[in-house]
């Protein structure tokens, strides 16, 4: 893909999910009030509470509320849309007085993301399956190997392939546990997998495939 046509399908993607994250998050088909699966990975990672846990496509989710309701204090938000993380911190600021760190960067040809080391938790619900093209995923693992800790976590929620095709008008590239493995490399371990169909806010099943690795 040419420069000017990276920027082009970029600012397309902005204008997309800045113009979904307008909406009220109930409305939102990812929209989960409760994160227990993702929680449930996060504390068999025993994490101390100050490590530093980055939540990549983080929308305006409530998870980072639970991470610091459990008493997290290092967290990095991530999206590609500005309206959500300004939701995000705005919600954040109002209930907990934090002023969360958040920053919008596309996963694909990041900027800012690259700048980072040592995250000891990369978490990921559902943003992965969005990235088609074979050198949008090589870009995705790449920044995982650099800015993951030695030791520290990976996260992975994506849909299963029995999974949907689309979300939010986008095509889906769906996965199973080998092709997460593959993409992530020898360097990271399995340690808990599982599946588990989410209901979104409409009543519509979602079929997910969840992981986390350590890095070696």
């Amino acid at each position: 893909m040419l420069f000017n046509e990276l920027m082009d399908h970029s600012k397309n993607l902005v204008s997309h999910w800045d113009t979904a994250y307008h909406k009220d998050d109930e409305q939102l088909g990812w929209f989960e009030s409760n994160p227990e699966s993702t929680l449930q990975l996060i504390n068999a990672c025993h994490l101390k509470k100050e490590a530093s846990i980055l939540n990549v496509g983080s929308g305006t989710t409530v998870l980072i509320d639970a991470l610091l309701d459990q008493g997290y204090t290092n967290i990095i938000a991530n999206d590609l849309s500005e309206v959500a993380l300004t939701k995000l911190k705005k919600r954040i600021q109002e209930k907990y007085d934090v002023d969360l760190n958040c920053m919008s960067d596309d996963l694909t040809n990041p900027t800012c993301l690259k700048k980072l080391r040592n995250i000891d938790l990369w978490i990921d619900r559902a943003v992965l399956h969005f990235f088609l093209k074979k050198e949008e995923q090589q870009a995705y693992f790449n920044l995982i190997h650099k800015v993951i800790a030695k030791k520290g976590y990976v996260l992975i929620a994506v849909f299963s392939l029995d999974g949907a095709e689309k979300c939010c008008g986008l095509d889906l590239q769906r996965y199973n546990l080998e092709m997460l493995q593959q993409g992530l490399g020898k360097a990271f371990k399995l340690l808990e997998t599982f599946n588990f169909t989410y209901i979104n806010p409409f009543g519509d099943k979602r079929p997910y495939i969840y992981t986390l690795f350590q890095k070696q």
